[in-house]
C-alpha cells in the first residue's frame, strides 16, 4: 500500500478546479479565486485513509505544457474536470486531455482517471448520459462525480474516490469488459482460500470464517451477519455453499460482488494481509523480512514454527499413513509459486517403502532448509501464510538463531537442536553410502537411486541421553586443494576410507593434517565397506596408530551392505562428539572387552534394570508419613543405603578395571 497520494487536477480555463480545491479546504465558496494555488498537502490523520494527501492544481495561464507533462508523470491519480454547463469543456475530455495523459505516462503503468462535473448547481439535469459511453470506453477512469464548489456538494466524496482509486485500484482486480475479475485477482484469491482452509475440506465453516475475517478486519461475524453472507451467496449460485460452508466458487462470487458494487477497498484489504502488493504479486518485504543473524551463529525452527508444520502435513495427509504421497505433496505446495521440493529431497530424507517423504522427513526438510538457507525458510512459510495463521508479525517468529558457537564450548554446553557434519573421503570411499545409510538406505535401496536425483546432503534424527537431536551430513566433494570456509564450517569432522582400497586412506589423512588437526572440531575415522577383506593401507602407519597418534577415537567399521537397515549407532556417536565436542570420549569401540563396554553393558543388563525397577517401586510404595520424615533414624538408613550402593558400584568397576 502507497505511503503518500498525489492528485492533480486538469481541465479547461474556468471550469472550477482551483475553487475545488479551495472549498475542500476553507470549507467554504472563495469570494476571490486565483488563476492556481499551491501544492497542498492533506494530513494523514484527517484523511479517510490515514494516508498523506498531495492535491497539485493546473493553470494553462501559468504553466508550460512541459510542467504539465512532469506533473502528470509524477501524479497517482487524475482528475480531468469539466462543467456541466460547457459542452465543450466535455468534448475536451476525450479529444484532448485523455489523449495528453495516455501519450504521457507509461504503457504498463496506466494512472487512474476521475471525470470529475463542477458546478452541478448552474443545471436542473445530470450529464451522467454523456458521460456513461466515455467511461465504457476508456478502461483506465475509475468513475465520475459530479459536485459543485459554490455549494460543497460532493467535494469531500471527490478527493475520497480519487485516494480510493490510488490506494484500492479496480484496474488489477476487476475487467470491465468481461465483468469478471481478473486471472492474477483469481489466482491470489484462490491461494488465500487455500491457506484460510485449516481442514483441507475445501469448505471454509463458520468457524474458519471467523478466523478469517477476525485476521483480516480485527473482528468476527456475528451469527446473523455470517448467515446473511450464506444466504445471498445462495441466491446466486447453486454450489456456493455446501455442508453449510462456503466453497471455493462461493468465495470468488463474493468477492466478484464486492467489486461490482464499489467495495473493491474490502478484496484489497484481504490481498494486503495475506501480503500482496499493487501488482497481485506477494510483496518482497513480505517473504523476507528482516532477519539479523550473529556470526558464528546458526538457525533453527522454534517449536511454535514446527507446530505450524506440524498442521500443515496434517491437514494434507488425507490418507493419514503418516507419509505424504506426490499428489499430496503437490496439493501442499499449491500455494506456492513453483515446486520448492524436488527429487533429490526424496533422497535427502527419510521416506516410507513406496519412497514417499514420511513425517519425519518433512520436518527434517524444513530443518535442513532453515539451517543452510534461513531466507529460502522464510519465503516458503510465508507462501504456507504461517504469519497469518500463528497470528505472528511474521515468518521471523518461528526462528531462533542459536548461541554462538565459541560461548557453547566455554560453558560446555549447547541448547542447539541441529549439528553439522562434514563427511570427507576419496572417490569410490563409501561416502553417499554413508550417507544413505543414515535414511535407513541399505545398499539394495541405494542402487536404485538415479545419478541425477542424487543428494549431497542427508538429515535425520538420533537420540543422544534421550534428547531428540537433528545429525546434519554433507558430502563434501573430494578436492585436497580446494576446501571453503563451509566445507570446514562444522561440528563434527568425518573422515570415511574404503578397508578394500589400500590407497583410499591416504586422503584422509592429509585432509585432517592440513584442515584439521589444528582445530577444535571434532573428528572421528570411518572404516567404510567393512564387509569387504580388509587390505594394508599403503600410509606410514596404520589408521588405529594414525587415530592413536592424534588423540582420536579408533576407526568405527562400517558397512551398508546389510540384509535389513544398516546399524544407526555410528551416527548416535557423532551426535554425541558434536554436542560434547569439549569431551574428549575415550572409547568409541563395540569390542565388549575393554572397561568401556563392560560397564555400558552392566548398566544396560537385565539384572541391574530389574533391580533398579524393583527399588523404584518399593520407593513408590511405601508410605511416608511427616514422622518419618523428621525422624533422624529414617534419614540414617538412607544414608547407610546411599553408601553400601556407592561401595558396590565402585567395586565392581575396580574389578572391571583389573581384568581389563
Amino acid at each position: 500500500m502507497r505511503k503518500d497520494v498525489r492528485i492533480l487536477l486538469v481541465g479547461e480555463p474556468k471550469v472550477g478546479k482551483t475553487s475545488l480545491i479551495m472549498s475542500l479546504v476553507s470549507e467554504e465558496f472563495p469570494e476571490v479565486v486565483p488563476y492556481r494555488v499551491e501544492e497542498i498537502t492533506i494530513p494523514a490523520d484527517v484523511t479517510p485513509e490515514r494516508v498523506p494527501t498531495h492535491i497539485v492544481d493546473y493553470s494553462e495561464a501559468e504553466q508550460t505544457d512541459e510542467q504539465l507533462f512532469q506533473e502528470i508523470s509524477k501524479a497517482n491519480v487524475i482528475c480531468i474536470v469539466y462543467a456541466v454547463n460547457n459542452k465543450t469543456s466535455i468534448e475536451k475530455v476525450t479529444n484532448h486531455w485523455i489523449p495528453l495523459i495516455t501519450e504521457n505516462t507509461d504503457k504498463d503503468s496506466r494512472v487512474p482517471l476521475i471525470l470529475v462535473g463542477n458546478k452541478s448547481d448552474l443545471v436542473e439535469h445530470s450529464s451522467m448520459e454523456t458521460i456513461l459511453p466515455i467511461m465504457n470506453q476508456y478502461s483506465e477512469i475509475e468513475t465520475c462525480v459530479e459536485c459543485s464548489a459554490k455549494n460543497l456538494k460532493n467535494i469531500s466524496e471527490l478527493f475520497y474516490y480519487a485516494q480510493k482509486a490510488v490506494l484500492h485500484p479496480t484496474g488489477p482486480l476487476y475487467c470491465p469488459e468481461k465483468k469478471d475479475m481478473k486471472p492474477l485477482c483469481v489466482k491470489a484469491l484462490i491461494r488465500i482460500f487455500k491457506v484460510s482452509d485449516l481442514d483441507n475440506d475445501g469448505i471454509l465453516n463458520d468457524n474458519e470464517l471467523n478466523f478469517f475475517q477476525r485476521v483480516c478486519f480485527n473482528s468476527p461475524l456475528e451469527p446473523q451477519a455470517l448467515e446473511d453472507v450464506k444466504n445471498v451467496v445462495r441466491k446466486n449460485l447453486i454450489d456456493g455453499v455446501q455442508h453449510n460452508g462456503l466453497t471455493l466458487k462461493g468465495f470468488l462470487f463474493l468477492h466478484t460482488l464486492f467489486i461490482q458494487r464499489g467495495r473493491h477497498e474490502t478484496t484489497w484489504t484481504v490481498l494486503r494481509r495475506f501480503g500482496y502488493d499493487d501488482d497481485l504479486e506477494l510483496n518482497q518485504d513480505y517473504l523476507f523480512p528482516p532477519l539479523k543473524i550473529p556470526p558464528d551463529c546458526t538457525t533453527e525452527l522454534n517449536h511454535n514454527a514446527y507446530l505450524f508444520l506440524q498442521s500443515v502435513f496434517d491437514k494434507h495427509d488425507k490418507d493419514r499413513d503418516c507419509a505424504l504421497s506426490p499428489d499430496e505433496l503437490r496439493d501442499l505446495f499449491d500455494v506456492f509459486p513453483y515446486m520448492p521440493w524436488g527429487p533429490d529431497v526424496n533422497n535427502t530424507v527419510c521416506t516410507n517403502d513406496q519412497g514417499w517423504i514420511t513425517y519425519q522427513g518433512y520436518l527434517s526438510q524444513w530443518t535442513l532448509t532453515t539451517y543452510l538457507d534461513v531466507q529460502r525458510c522464510l519465503e516458503y512459510l510465508g507462501y504456507l501464510g504461517y504469519s497469518i495463521i500463528a497470528e505472528q508479525e511474521s515468518q521471523t517468529a518461528g526462528i531462533t538463531a542459536t548461541r554462538a558457537k565459541k560461548i557453547d564450548l566455554q560453558k560446555k554446553q549447547t541448547q542447539r537442536n541441529v549439528f553439522r557434519c562434514n563427511v570427507f573421503g576419496d572417490m569410490s570411499s563409501g561416502k553417499s553410502g554413508f550417507l544413505q545409510a543414515f535414511l535407513g538406505r541399505n545398499l539394495v535401496r541405494q542402487k536404485m537411486i538415479k545419478e541425477e536425483h542424487r543428494s549431497y546432503y542427508a538429515i535425520s534424527t538420533t537420540y543422544v541421553y534421550g534428547q531428540e537431536k537433528y545429525l546434519l551430513l554433507h558430502e563434501v566433494f573430494p578436492d585436497f586443494d580446494y576446501l571453503t570456509d563451509a566445507d570446514m564450517a562444522c561440528d563434527i569432522v568425518c573422515l570415511v576410507y574404503d578397508v578394500s582400497n589400500p590407497y583410499s586412506f591416504e586422503y584422509c589423512a592429509k585432509v585432517f593434517k592440513q584442515y584439521f588437526m589444528d582445530s577444535k572440531t571434532p573428528c572421528m575415522m570411518i572404516a567404510a565397506k567393512s564387509d569387504l577383506p580388509e587390505v594394508k593401507q599403503m600410509y606410514g602407519c596404520s589408521p588405529l596408530e594414525f587415530c592413536r597418534r592424534h588423540k582420536m577415537p579408533p576407526p568405527q567399521s562400517f558397512t551398508c551392505n546389510t540384509a535389513a537397515e544398516p546399524n544407526r549407532e555410528i551416527y548416535t556417536k557423532l551426535t554425541t562428539m558434536a554436542m560434547y565436542p569439549h569431551a574428549r570420549l575415550r572409547c568409541m569401540c563395540t569390542c565388549n572387552r575393554c572397561t568401556f563396554c563392560l560397564c555400558q553393558n552392566l548398566l544396560n543388563s537385565e539384572l541391574l534394570q530389574t533391580v533398579r525397577a524393583k527399588l523404584y517401586a518399593v520407593v513408590l510404595r511405601r508410605h511416608i508419613i511427616q514422622e518419618d520424615l523428621t525422624s533422624s533414624t529414617f534419614w540414617l538408613r538412607a544414608s547407610v543405603g546411599a553408601t553400601v550402593f556407592a561401595v558396590l558400584g565402585f567395586a565392581v568397576y575396580r574389578l572391571l578395571l583389573k581384568t581389563r
